[in-house]
């Protein structure tokens, strides 16, 4: 195939780059995080940081950065086991901290997942 393109003395063709998606709509983001719609409802009125824009008609349109925060508030909720006012007590204290502090568990997460799968493939035999 190379050689083709060299005899018709054409570039190579590149793989395009992925476009990230500039809204999301609430059904889009439920699947996306395996809850329910009216879940991602729910929190919307909980907690001031997840505010998605709502068209004429009412359909939320979600942003990365809306996406990001529900993700925070997922972790805190249902990773690290606080209530709704524990999470939003803690969001409300430093909110880059708590991105920080759920980046390094999923790091950590990956990390382990990682090593277990070494572990099963070396296939060590437990010591007696």
């Amino acid at each position: 195939m190379l050689s083709l393109y060299k005899k018709l003395d054409m570039p190579l063709p590149r793989k395009k780059p992925a476009v990230e998606r500039v809204w999301y709509r609430i059904g889009d983001v439920a699947k996306m995080f395996g809850v329910n719609q009216s879940l991602i409802r729910y929190y919307e009125n909980e907690f001031d940081i997840l505010k998605p824009r709502k068209n004429s008609k009412g359909t939320r349109n979600f942003t990365p950065k809306d996406i990001e925060n529900l993700k925070l508030i997922l972790f805190y909720i249902n990773e690290r086991g606080y209530t709704i006012e524990g999470a939003k007590a803690k969001m409300n204290g430093n909110l880059t901290d708590s991105v920080n502090n759920m980046e390094i568990v999923e790091s950590l997460l990956k990390v382990k997942e990682f090593l277990l799968k070494i572990k099963s493939e070396i296939d060590i035999p437990a010591k007696e």
